[in-house]
C-alpha cells in the first residue's frame, strides 16, 4: 500500500463545489477548517461542465478549487469524472448506451448509463483523463488521484452486441482459443448447446428456460474483469503522467452489491478504499460494519485502507431512510478506524439542495452548523486528531473466514437445491458470534497464505476449484483447525458437480460422505441432539472416520449426525451440515476456536466490541459500547485514553453507553 501524504487519520469528504455559487466556497473551507477536514475527494461528477463539447475543455473553476483548497491546507484526493458522461457524448454516440438482459436499451439522465465495452466510451475517459494528468500531476493539493466512482453500481452487466463481442474476447483468451476447452468446461451438451462458433456465442440475455450455470459464471468473471479493465486503462494514464501520485478506487464491500470480484481489482490499488452504508432494516447494522471492515482490511493485504464514503445521517436510496440516534455517527466511524481505516470520509461535505442525492445526509446539513450533525462532525474531527499515532497500525486475527466472489454468485445461481441459501447469509452467521465474543478475524481466498493462522472456517465455498480445496486441506494436515459449512466443495471451478459423495472436495478431510442432500422448507426447523435447533438445510451424514458432535433429533434424518469433527494430518476438521441457531451455533464456534487456542482479543461486558490494532511500539485497543449502560474494561498498567488525553487510572476504564474509549497499551 502507497503512503498518502496527508499527516494522521485522513478526514473528509466528497466536495461538489459546482453545485454552488462561488461565493459559498469561502464560508466550506472555514468550515472545512472548523471541522478539521483534512482531505476532500473532488471533480467526481464534474465531466459536463470540464467538457462542454467533445474536445474543449474549461478548466478554470477547478483550478480556482484546487488553489482554494490548498491555500486552506487541504489536501484533494482529485477523480476522474468518468462514471457520468454528458449528454452530448451520447447524443454522439448512442450505440454507448447500456442495454439490459431483455434487450431494453437504457437512455442518458443518470449516472453510469454507459457500456463498459463502447470503444467509445473508452477513448473519452481515456481522454479526459489524460487532460486531468497532464494539467495536475503537479499540484500542490492533489496527494490522490479517485478513479472514476463506484464502478459498477449501476452498469455491471450490459448486454449489447458490444458487449457480446467483448465476452466473445475474454472466453477467446481464456480458453486459449480452444472453443472445444469451452464446450466442456460449460457442459454444452446438456440442452444441444453445443457451440461451433465463437460467434454462436452470446451473454446469457433472457430466455424461456434456465441458462447454463458456467455460462453465467463465466459472464460475471468477465463483467467484473470487464470494469477492471477500464480501471487499469485509466491508472495507467495517470500512473505516466504522476507516477508518486497513488491511485484509487471506491469499492462497495457492503450488503448489497456482489458484482465485481475484489480479490482480483484489490492488487491493482495503490491505496484500498472503500465505501459502506448502513441497512435501516438491520437492527444491529454495527456487525455489517466489522464484517466489512475486515474484509477491506484483508483485501489491503492485512494494511491499512480508507473509508471514502459513508452517512453522517440517513441516506436516500433505502424505501425507508432511518437517522442516526445519538452517538451512532461517531460509533460508526471509530468503528471503521478500529477495523484499519486510515481514514474516514462522507458522501458528502455540503447537502445537496437539487438533484437525485437531495436527501441524503451530509457533513454540513440543510440546516448548517445549527444541528446536531455538525455538532458531531465537529466532535469527530477532534477525535481523529487526537487518534493520529494509530495510523499505519494493524489487525491481529489468528482466525480466517474464507470468502470467494466465484463461490458467492455460483451458490446463488438458479436451480439450485434451495434458493434459500445465501452465501452472505451464511458467511455473516458464523461471523457473528466471534465478532460478539471479541475473536479478530481475517478474510481470506481459498489459495491465500494461511500460515499465520489457527482456525479457518468456510461457511460458504459451494465451488472451490482444485488448488483452492487443497490449500484448505493441506492447513488442516499441518495442524490447523479447518471448520466447513454445508454445501461446500460441491462443484469445481466450472460449476461441474464433483462425483462420489458431499460435500465434493473436503469429503476426505472431513471423513464424512453424504449420499442425499434434504434442505430444510422456511419456517420448518429440526431439532437437534446437543439441544437447540437448526434450519435451512440436512442432509444424510455418514461417517467415514469421523465421529458425530450432534444429530438431527427430530425430521427426515432422525438420528444423522449433524456436526462432525475428525483429525486429518495434525489437525483437526469440523463439518457442519446445516445451519444451527445463533445460540448452538455460537456454542459450536467457541468450542472449535477454544481447542485450537484461539483467545478473544479482550473478554468485556455483553454489548462492547473490542477491537486491537498492533503498532510499533504499542497496541490500540478500540472498546465500543452498544449497549444501554455504562461498562468497565480491565486494561495493562500504563495505559493511556487517548480520546480523554490522559493516562487510566486503577486499571479499568470505564465506557459509558453508546460511547467510544480507545486505550494505547504499552507493548
Amino acid at each position: 500500500m502507497s503512503e498518502l501524504a496527508v499527516p494522521g487519520i485522513a478526514y473528509g469528504g466528497d466536495y461538489n463545489p459546482e453545485q454552488w455559487p462561488e461565493e459559498v466556497w469561502a464560508e466550506d473551507v472555514r468550515l472545512m477548517r472548523e471541522a478539521g477536514v483534512t482531505m476532500v475527494s473532488v471533480n467526481i461528477f464534474a465531466w459536463a461542465l470540464l467538457e462542454p463539447r467533445e474536445g474543449e475543455y474549461d478548466f478554470s473553476r477547478l483550478d480556482r478549487i484546487l488553489a482554494l483548497l490548498h491555500e486552506n491546507g487541504i489536501a484533494a484526493d482529485l477523480a476522474t469524472p468518468t462514471a457520468a458522461p454528458p449528454a452530448w457524448f451520447f447524443r454522439a454516440h448512442p450505440d454507448a448506451l447500456p442495454v439490459d438482459r431483455d434487450g431494453r436499451g437504457l437512455s442518458y439522465g443518470s449516472r453510469q448509463t454507459f457500456c463498459p465495452s463502447s470503444p467509445a466510451y473508452r477513448e473519452a475517459a481515456l481522454r479526459i483523463t489524460g487532460e486531468l494528468a497532464a494539467r495536475y500531476a503537479d499540484h500542490p493539493a492533489v496527494v490522490m488521484w479517485h478513479i472514476h466512482n463506484e464502478y459498477g453500481c449501476h452498469n455491471a452487466e450490459c448486454y449489447c452486441e458490444a458487449s457480446a463481442e467483448a465476452f466473445r474476447g475474454w472466453l477467446r483468451e481464456k480458453y486459449a482459443d480452444d472453443l472445444e476447452a469451452l464446450n466442456r468446461a460449460w457442459g454444452t451438451t446438456f440442452w444441444s448447446q453445443w457451440y461451433y462458433d465463437w460467434d454462436e456465442i452470446i451473454p446469457p440475455r433472457a430466455t424461456g428456460a434456465v441458462p447454463n450455470p458456467a455460462h453465467q459464471l463465466d459472464w460475471r468473471r468477465f463483467c467484473s474483469d470487464e470494469l477492471l479493465s477500464l480501471y487499469k486503462a485509466e491508472r495507467e494514464v495517470l500512473r505516466a503522467a504522476a507516477p508518486s501520485v497513488p491511485a484509487t478506487t471506491n469499492f462497495m464491500v457492503m450488503y448489497n452489491f456482489d458484482a465485481l470480484d475484489y480479490w482480483r481489482w484489490a492488487p491493482e490499488l495503490d491505496i484500498v478504499s472503500n465505501d459502506h452504508y448502513l441497512q435501516s432494516t438491520d437492527p444491529e447494522s454495527e456487525i455489517d460494519i466489522a464484517l466489512s471492515g475486515d474484509l477491506v482490511r484483508s483485501l489491503a493485504g492485512g494494511r491499512p485502507w480508507l473509508l471514502m464514503e459513508h452517512s453522517t445521517g440517513a441516506v436516500n436510496w433505502q424505501p425507508v431512510n432511518r437517522a442516526k440516534t445519538a452517538g451512532e455517527l461517531r460509533r460508526n466511524a471509530l468503528a471503521h478506524v478500529a477495523r484499519g481505516a486510515d481514514g474516514i470520509a462522507y458522501f458528502q461535505w455540503r447537502a445537496a439542495k437539487a438533484g437525485a442525492e437531495q436527501w441524503h445526509s451530509a457533513m454540513l446539513p440543510h440546516a448548517g452548523t445549527d444541528s446536531q450533525i455538525w455538532q458531531d462532525v465537529v466532535q469527530l474531527g477532534a477525535d481523529l486528531r487526537a487518534l493520529a499515532e494509530v495510523r499505519g497500525s494493524t489487525g491481529t486475527a489468528k482466525v480466517a473466514i474464507v470468502w470467494d466472489w466465484n463461490a458467492w454468485w455460483s451458490v446463488e445461481l438458479p436451480s439450485q437445491p434451495s434458493g434459500e441459501v445465501r452465501f452472505q447469509d451464511l458467511v455473516r452467521a458464523w461471523y457473528e458470534p466471534l465478532w460478539r465474543a471479541g475473536v479478530a478475524v481475517d478474510f481470506v481466498r481459498p489459495d491465500a497464505d494461511l500460515s499465520a493462522y489457527r482456525v479457518v472456517l468456510a461457511p460458504s465455498l459451494y465451488l472451490v476449484d482444485d488448488e483452492g480445496a487443497a490449500n484448505l486441506v493441506g492447513f488442516a494436515e499441518r495442524g490447523g483447525t479447518l471448520a466447513v459449512g454445508f454445501h461446500s466443495g460441491a462443484v469445481d471451478e466450472n460449476c461441474h458437480v464433483r462425483l462420489g459423495g458431499y460435500p465434493g472436495a473436503f469429503r476426505e478431510a472431513l471423513g464424512v460422505r453424504s449420499d442425499e442432500l434434504f434442505p430444510l422448507l422456511p419456517g420448518e426447523p429440526v431439532g437437534l441432539s446437543e439441544g437447540g435447533t437448526a434450519s435451512v438445510w440436512s442432509e444424510r451424514v455418514r461417517l467415514d472416520g469421523a465421529e458425530a458432535v450432534t444429530s438431527f433429533a427430530s425430521g427426515p434424518l432422525t438420528g444423522v449426525p449433524a456436526v462432525t469433527r475428525h483429525t486429518h494430518g495434525t489437525g483437526t476438521t469440523w463439518y457442519v451440515a446445516t445451519l444451527p441457531d445463533p445460540s448452538t451455533l455460537a456454542d459450536l464456534l467457541d468450542r472449535i476456536r477454544t481447542e485450537a487456542g484461539v483467545t478473544p482479543v479482550r473478554v468485556t461486558p455483553e454489548g462492547v466490541e473490542a477491537v486491537l490494532r498492533r503498532g510499533e511500539d504499542a497496541d490500540y485497543l478500540f472498546l465500543i459500547n452498544h449497549g444501554d449502560r455504562s461498562a468497565e474494561v480491565e486494561v495493562p498498567a500504563g495505559a493511556a485514553d487517548l480520546l480523554a488525553g490522559k493516562p487510566v487510572e486503577g486499571g479499568t476504564v470505564t465506557v459509558r453507553a453508546g460511547d467510544v474509549v480507545v486505550v494505547r497499551e504499552p507493548r
